[in-house]
């Protein structure tokens, strides 16, 4: 399995003018972060987990060639915004573009997206195809999928394990029993906003000691925002087992 960060950050807390703060003239590419997204390649197929507002320019920069579907995690704009440009898998594939998200998000894509619904359809719209999935285990092109349900303040968020990979991204809280399934995970990608404390996400230290809790072999903080610092300083802060994502990474498991 090969997993691509597309995106490590969010619209969370990051300036968009005139800011001259570290962050923002720091010349580690690191420190530049699209919207949060990933690409999976397993068994001959290519997926990809949310499609934010950057979805273009990261697929065009990693030069993804295919895709079999997408798959989301919840339905907040900064992970659902770039879908329309599916159209280039439509036309480059022949086919429609199967996604993957529970029913309120399937719901809030046709509304935000209804010119893709519609009964006359315009010439080149995306085409798609909708899937409605539960907290239960399904299967896309012959690759097993389990939900991971966790609490993004009162929003029920997706995270999703395939084989020894899990990726939870927006997250507050994780339960008992829906912890119970990132056992024996050698990966685990975990959100963390920020250092200080937010409504509906994890900061650094509770992000960390979730994941000593969950003791995967190894773990990647993402979700991360500008607020958070810069990379260098804060990677070497954290425990060996765990580092801070970046746009571009690559994990072969």
């Amino acid at each position: 399995m090969k997993i691509t960060f597309l995106g490590t950050g969010t619209s969370q807390g990051v300036p968009v003018i005139a800011c001259d703060c570290e962050v923002c003239r720091s010349l580690d590419f690191r420190d530049k972060r699209l919207r949060v997204s990933i690409h999976i390649e397993t068994e001959g197929k290519s997926f990809v987990i949310d499609t934010g507002p950057d979805f273009r320019q990261q697929m065009l920069r990693e030069r993804v060639k295919s895709l079999d579907a997408v798959i989301f995690t919840h339905e907040h704009k900064d992970h659902t915004a770039g879908l329309d440009d599916v159209r280039a898998y439509n036309f480059k594939q022949q086919k429609d573009m199967p996604i993957y998200a529970r029913k309120q998000v399937l719901e809030q894509i046709q509304q935000e997206f209804a010119y893709a619904f519609a009964e006359t359809k315009y010439p080149g719209i995306p085409q798609i195809n909708l899937n409605e999935i539960q907290n239960e285990p399904f299967v896309v092109e012959g690759v097993e999928f389990l939900p991971i349900e966790v609490m993004h303040h009162q929003l029920a968020v997706f995270g999703f394990r395939i084989g020894d990979f899990c990726y939870i991204t927006d997250v507050n809280f994780i339960s008992e029993l829906e912890g119970e399934k990132t056992k024996g995970a050698k990966v685990i990608v975990l959100g963390a906003l920020q250092k200080s404390p937010h409504l509906s996400h994890y900061t650094l230290d509770e992000a960390v000691e979730v994941l000593k809790k969950l003791a995967p072999e190894r773990a990647y903080l993402t979700h991360i925002s500008h607020r958070m610092g810069l990379h260098k300083e804060i990677d070497e802060e954290l425990p060996d087992f765990i580092k801070l994502a970046y746009d571009g990474l690559v994990l072969e498991m």
